[in-house]
């Protein structure tokens, strides 16, 4: 008989499936922000042996999605409130490039676009669905990303998607404990005026007003969050 299209995957297939489950569940918030990982239980979790599992850690903790504390226990990565505050500083560094480009080279597409998405996250702010602060979050990276399409520097998107993976785990907790801190609808669309209007000295110092103030409220609530 010939053997089945649905045979078991290899070991090199079988440590992607782990490693893209694990992060799904770390970047969905089900996995918690310091939540202790341990292979036995993540393999009985996700039906798979040990290896796969210890293979796709490796991988988590190069994205620096997992690390081992100062007690040698592997936990999903905390992130502290001053690396909020740097990380926030390396984005506005890299979104005012952003944004003074995209005021100048932002085609009538990228444009109709991004007011679509400013239009989005005020309608999903408004509703009372399940899990608004993932859609506002998707939402949030996409009309942030967009920007840097925008600009004409395609560099910007890939240094831009670094800092934003490094910041998803983070925002993701903050969000499900205080939904109100991604409240970016007034910032996102007086950003969006500022292209339009093809100013970048506006689309610069709104910008630089939206990540300062999103910056506040995270620190914030990270400090909140670690009771201090």
């Amino acid at each position: 008989m010939a053997p089945s299209s649905r045979s078991l995957p290899r070991q090199q297939n079988l440590q992607q499936l782990a490693y893209h489950a694990i992060r799904t569940a770390i970047l969905s918030g089900e996995m918690e922000s310091g939540e202790r990982l341990i292979e036995t239980q993540l393999a009985q979790r996700f039906q798979v042996s040990r290896t796969p599992i210890r293979e796709a850690i490796a991988l988590l903790e190069h994205e620096n999605l997992a690390q081992v504390d100062e007690n040698g226990v592997l936990r999903v990565t905390k992130i502290s409130a001053k690396d909020v505050a740097q990380l926030y500083d390396c984005r506005l560094a890299l979104e005012k490039l952003s944004v003074e480009g995209a005021a100048l080279n932002a085609t009538s597409e990228q444009l109709q676009e991004l007011n679509s998405l400013v239009v989005k996250a005020e309608e999903v702010f408004q509703s009372n669905g399940d899990r608004p602060h993932l859609e506002l979050l998707d939402l949030d990276y996409q009309f942030h990303r967009l920007l840097a399409q925008s600009s004409g520097n395609p560099w910007l998107v890939s240094l831009l998607e670094q800092v934003f993976d490094k910041m998803l785990l983070l925002r993701i907790q903050t969000m499900k404990r205080n939904p109100q801190v991604l409240e970016v609808r007034v910032e996102h669309r007086r950003i969006y005026d500022a292209i339009a209007k093809h100013d970048p000295n506006e689309a610069i110092d709104a910008i630089a007003e939206h990540l300062t103030a999103a910056k506040v409220r995270v620190v914030n609530e990270v400090y909140q969050i670690d009771g201090n």
